[in-house]
């Protein structure tokens, strides 16, 4: 059975109770969770994740970190100390996302060494393979499509990406053609170039009842991506965003009903005065199912910063309901990310995570703070600096630029208005 269905007939699994625990819930708050759809925990049955999450309503926020080659860099060892950065840094999950060398043998190279939830976009390969056979990632067949899904699964997969939404009409529709940047989404522009070519129904769409059946098989959970998620600004919330979010939407009432478990794939760019309302509307459609968002990038104008523009967004969007932040490196829009790209993009969407847990009043996330804050007004340097998001920057930080008196730091010195109120406590 699915944790769904295993929900559903009013028994825990040990999934759940894992969830629990991290979370610091009764067992009972995520079975009921996970019965009604609002609560996913991706854990293939052929996979168990060391560090399972959950993902959805009352949890902490979650973040994921893309990896994956490119034709012009194919690495499998270089994309290895990618997912060392990412885990150190505290993802909660990684995506392979590979487009060159041997798609397979990465995929599984990067799932033996990894402890956490692992998801893919299985299109991804279909179309590299196509590409690398055929010259034309339009030769692939609707089979080879659906294979490709079967693959990642029997892989042991946690969770998958399916453009299911993006369908003939939505894509040639005139909206699409009004767009700045057309489709941003590679997954989304895989499909459309095939629909075009061939002249026939996203196979993702029409045969969605053949998806939902693996995905009960193994007990994936299926990502509905968002492949009609707008590239710019401008082109946020147009009516082929909207489109395909009702698609998604009826998708997901199916999968759901099925007994397997759902996430919804959202925007994008987005300007900032959007994205709570996006966020809002994504949840009244689909009746609160895991919310998983790319950023928001909240400007269009900042490359070589867009791990910042996400984190604006991210943050924003956490706080309005989303569940689960996708990270953006520093590289976005301009290369493929080294380690040190990986472990920075994970920092910054865990500080927009952590900032709307705070926002949201998660308990074990407010004692954080609060820990922190105590000790910052100790002068208790040894606390301040175990309590850190990234301990390490912020003891190498303290040491370049040490102080006079190891008490304060030097910003201040002894001008420190904790040290000096001390001193005016001692003389009263």
């Amino acid at each position: 059975m699915t944790q769904t269905e295993v929900a559903r007939k009013r028994e825990v699994s040990p999934a759940m109770r894992a969830v629990a625990e991290s979370e610091g819930l009764d067992p009972e708050v995520i079975r009921q969770g996970v019965a009604d759809g609002r609560i996913a925990i991706p854990c293939n049955k052929k996979r168990r994740a060391t560090r399972l999450v959950g993902v959805g309503q009352g949890l902490r926020v979650k973040v994921n970190a893309n990896l994956g080659t490119s034709p012009d860099y194919a690495d499998v060892e270089a994309e290895l100390a990618k997912l060392r950065a990412a885990i150190d840094a505290g993802a909660d999950a990684v995506m392979d996302l590979s487009t060159g060398g041997d798609i397979p043998a990465i995929r599984r190279r990067l799932m033996d060494a990894c402890e956490v939830t692992v998801g893919t976009v299985p299109i991804y390969e279909a179309a590299a393979k196509a590409a690398r056979d055929h010259g034309d990632i339009a030769s692939m067949t609707a089979d080879d499509i659906l294979t490709s899904v079967r693959h990642h699964a029997e892989d042991g997969v946690d969770f998958v990406t399916v453009h299911a939404g993006v369908t003939r009409h939505v894509a040639e529709s005139e909206a699409v053609r009004r767009r700045v940047c057309g489709i941003v989404s590679r997954g989304g522009m895989f499909l459309a170039h095939w629909m075009r070519r061939h002249r026939q129904e996203n196979p993702l769409f029409e045969r969605f009842d053949e998806v939902i059946d693996l995905a009960r098989e193994f007990d994936v959970t299926l990502s509905l991506g968002d492949g009609l998620r707008p590239g710019a600004g401008a082109d946020a919330m147009d009516a082929a965003q909207v489109d395909e979010l009702l698609i998604l939407a009826e998708l997901a009432r199916r999968a759901t009903a099925a007994g397997v478990q759902v996430m919804i794939e959202g925007p994008g760019h987005v300007p900032l005065d959007q994205v709570a309302a996006q966020v809002k509307l994504q949840k009244e459609l689909t009746g609160g199912l895991p919310f998983y968002v790319l950023g928001p990038i909240v400007t269009d104008v900042a490359p070589g910063y867009d791990h910042i523009t996400s984190a604006i967004g991210g943050a924003v969007a956490a706080m309005a309901g989303a569940d689960f932040l996708c990270y953006v490196t520093p590289t976005e829009h301009l290369g493929l990310p080294r380690p040190e790209d990986v472990r920075v993009g994970v920092l910054a969407a865990r500080i927009a995570a952590h900032a709307a847990d705070v926002a949201r009043g998660n308990p074990a996330a407010r004692a954080w703070d609060r820990r922190m804050s105590e000790a910052r007004a100790r002068r208790d340097w040894e606390t301040q600096l175990a309590e850190a998001m990234d301990p390490a920057r912020a003891r190498d930080l303290r040491h370049e630029r040490r102080p006079g008196h190891d008490d304060v730091c030097s910003m201040c010195g002894d001008y420190c208005v904790f040290k000096v109120a001390e001193a005016n406590g001692k003389r009263k």
